[in-house]
């Protein structure tokens, strides 16, 4: 019987090895596989959104006043490595006036792990989008 409990034991404790293992493997495949770790400056508090505004009410196309801040949404489309912990990215920012009339953005920018403020932010309005064709 003692064996046996024994033998139980070594069992379970090869199996958490092997959980261990597979764990450490994903680990050390995830960069791999897309999940990488740039980063992150969405958000209405963030610089290209930020910068985004400033420049929007500096041309008069919006203000404070017209906003609705609370409907605001950035959306990184690319980040792409330029050089050691430098970052271009590209991110679309959607404005919403209170009246309901929607102002969309581009912005291009570089930044790094610890700040999203690298550069100065180059921004596009969009002023009329093209949809695909409906099949």
């Amino acid at each position: 019987m003692r064996t046996f409990t024994y033998h139980r034991v070594l069992i379970n404790n090869v199996s958490h090895v092997r959980k261990l293992l597979l764990s450490i493997i994903l680990l050390v495949l995830t960069p791999s596989i897309g999940l990488t770790n740039d980063p992150d400056c969405r958000g209405i508090d963030r610089w290209p959104t930020m910068m985004a505004i400033a420049k929007l009410k500096n041309a008069g196309i919006t203000d404070n006043y017209r906003l609705d801040f609370t409907k605001t949404k950035t959306k990184r489309l690319a980040s792409e490595k330029i050089s050691k912990n430098i970052y271009r990215q590209i991110h679309h920012i959607r404005f919403t006036e209170k009246s309901g009339k929607i102002i969309e953005v581009i912005t291009s920018n570089e930044s790094s792990k610890e700040e999203c403020s690298m550069s100065a932010v180059d921004v596009f309005v969009v002023s009329q989008h093209l949809k695909a064709r409906q099949k």
